[in-house]
């Protein structure tokens, strides 16, 4: 079992002792989102545990525990984005100290246990075609030398964010934009030593360089173990993604971030985070049904 931690909630930015804790103890429950008294008790112990995808856009509350994940083998996918506090409100700045994080924790796991995510790529007045090139050549010249890999995405205006897009007048590039992304990006990714591919995107970018990625990557986290992790194609994945399955131990309407464009923003239910709680959010509730996942 691959555990992702988590696409649904930034748990090392912002529940970082929480999830220590959980890994210590052995399991964490999680409720299905969509069927409330559904609960998987999902087991944590290195010998249930094949590997840990951390997703984050800011590791460092993480970073003074990562000897107690040293048993697992692990990475980071780390988004590190040119937008301002209008999309990402509760994003620390990033400036040096969102790239200073980055060194730090390459310098600790390797360079290639931490991949950069530029994305969601979407289209403003602000956030133009020269924007991205511009901050992006930035940010990448920053990174040389401490990644192997960029990964990028295109805005999808999934009905739960479309109303938020319009009244910021956000939208995703078109086919022409896209392309004239690519070819910049990828060349600016490979001038500071990175290969780069997408996240979940059909369309074909090979003219470029750019590979169709698999963020929850099985083949990536055996290099890492030294020994296969065996995973197939994750079952209910929208097209285009080639993940590994994964389970996954966030929970939506939990992530202080609060971006903009986060398919996963679901209303804020922070306030009922309970830190000795197996659940992230609340506790057990009268009528629940448990299974147990290995």
């Amino acid at each position: 079992m691959i555990v992702s931690a988590s696409r649904r909630t930034d748990l090392p930015a912002f529940y970082a002792k929480w999830l220590v804790r959980r890994f210590e103890e052995g399991y964490v429950l999680v409720r299905n989102p969509f069927r409330f008294h559904q609960v998987e008790k999902v087991l944590l112990n290195p010998e249930h545990v094949d590997g840990i995808v951390f997703w984050t856009k800011n590791p460092a509350p993480l970073l003074p525990y990562l000897k107690r994940f040293e048993r697992y083998p692990y990475y980071f996918q780390y988004t590190l984005t040119s937008y301002g506090r209008d999309l990402e409100p509760g994003i620390p700045k990033k400036g040096a100290c969102g790239v200073e994080t980055f060194q730090k924790l390459s310098e600790h796991i390797g360079k290639e246990r931490i991949i950069w995510r530029y994305d969601p790529i979407l289209i403003s007045e602000r956030y133009c075609l020269l924007w991205h090139l511009k901050y992006f050549e930035q940010i990448a010249r920053k990174l040389e030398g401490y990644t192997t890999q960029c990964t990028i995405s295109f805005l999808d205006l999934y009905p739960s964010i479309a109303g938020r897009m319009d009244a910021l007048l956000v939208r995703p590039p078109n086919e022409r934009e896209v392309q004239y992304l690519a070819k910049g990006l990828a060349q600016i990714a490979h001038t500071y030593g990175m290969r780069m591919q997408t996240c979940a995107e059909q369309m074909e970018l090979e003219e470029y360089g750019i590979a169709h990625g698999k963020c929850v990557d099985a083949e990536l986290l055996s290099r890492i173990a030294g020994k296969p992790v065996c995973a197939g194609k994750g079952a209910a994945q929208r097209p285009g993604c080639r993940c590994a399955p994964s389970v996954d131990i966030g929970a939506y309407g939990a992530c202080h971030g609060e971006c903009q464009y986060c398919y996963a923003r679901r209303g804020s239910r922070a306030k009922m985070h309970l830190p000795d709680s197996p659940f992230l959010l609340g506790g057990p509730a009268q009528g629940d049904i448990v299974r147990e996942r290995k």
